[in-house]
């Protein structure tokens, strides 16, 4: 999750200096373009720190896995216990300072919620694409909530059906409501994050119609990373959708932003989901494999190749 008000950042501040010497090991991960330093505040956690960088590896596996490489070269993770809670609480990504996050981590937290957890995947896809205002948080939101879910599916974290069970389900969250005036001017929980999946979602199925099924989504927000921008700039967001348009040869993501941005378009999910053959019949998911866009649907789910070196 972004944050979304400087009350937020303030938030952190304080709370990093009140945790004043947070325990810390010498270099912590080395991942595929970069390292992650990790820092645990003061207070208990029953989980042990072998199992906590175990979580936050296979978390950065996934992402690593869906960019081609992890998003930026440093970034750093404060853990922080939560006195009488288990599980994974909560998590927040600042670019500011450099990419960091805070995970808020229940002191009876077990391996278990980490097995389960989709937080800490979802904050480090954040740094992976330009830093953005609030008019675009969407953009920020949407993929994180798109790519999290994929990324795990493709390292064996989550189960691939179940991908597009979430999306059955979650997608109608984002259709725009009465008084809606498209992504970049309605801010409800709605629109920002299942809005912007719903984005990422109808880029991803027409970048694969219009260049043939050789690219994807992916290849697009891979191009992005590969021109710089990660979060730790400031592009506006037609320069980042204009880099991503170049990765894939098609201006999909330039075209759909100025149809969205401004007016409350609102996809038919029911036809979208016959094109690629889902169906979601009392929690179970059935596919059609006849159906016109079920190559697409597996492509989306197929692991991509790493990209090639330059």
């Amino acid at each position: 999750m972004r944050p979304l008000a400087l009350a937020s950042l303030i938030g952190l501040a304080s709370c990093a200096s009140a945790a004043s010497a947070p325990r810390t090991d010498p270099p912590a991960l080395r991942v595929a373009g970069g390292d992650i330093e990790v820092a645990i505040a003061d207070g208990h956690l029953d989980l042990s720190r072998a199992q906590l960088m175990a979580w936050i590896s296979g978390s950065a596996g996934a992402v690593t896995a869906y960019f081609g490489r992890f998003p930026v070269p440093h970034y750093r993770i404060l853990i922080e216990p939560v006195a009488g809670r288990s599980g994974v609480l909560s998590g927040t990504t600042w670019a500011d300072g450099g990419a960091h996050t805070r995970m808020m981590v229940g002191e009876h937290a077990t391996t278990e919620d980490l097995a389960r957890d989709w937080v800490m995947t979802h904050e480090m896809v954040h740094t992976s694409f330009p830093d953005q205002p609030r008019s675009h948080s969407w953009i920020e939101e949407g993929i994180a909530t798109y790519v999290e879910p994929l990324a795990r599916s493709w390292v064996g974290r989550y189960p691939a059906g179940k991908v597009w069970i979430d999306l059955v389900n979650g997608l109608p969250n984002g259709l725009p409501r009465d008084g809606d005036r498209g992504l970049d001017h309605t801010h409800t929980w709605g629109r920002t994050y299942w809005g912007g999946a719903l984005f990422c979602l109808v880029a991803d199925l027409e970048i694969r119609d219009r260049s043939h099924g050789r690219f994807g989504l992916v290849d697009a927000l891979r191009g992005i990373l590969a021109a710089g921008g990660n979060d730790q700039v400031d592009w506006p967001i037609e320069r980042a959708f204009r880099e991503g348009d170049k990765a894939t040869g098609v201006p999909v993501l330039q075209e759909l932003y100025g149809s969205m941005k401004d007016a409350p378009v609102a996809p038919d999910l029911d036809a979208l989901w016959r094109s690629v053959g889902v169906a979601v019949t009392r929690g179970a998911l059935e596919l059609d494999e006849q159906a016109p866009r079920a190559a697409s649907r597996r492509a989306i789910s197929a692991r991509a190749p790493a990209p090639v070196a330059p």
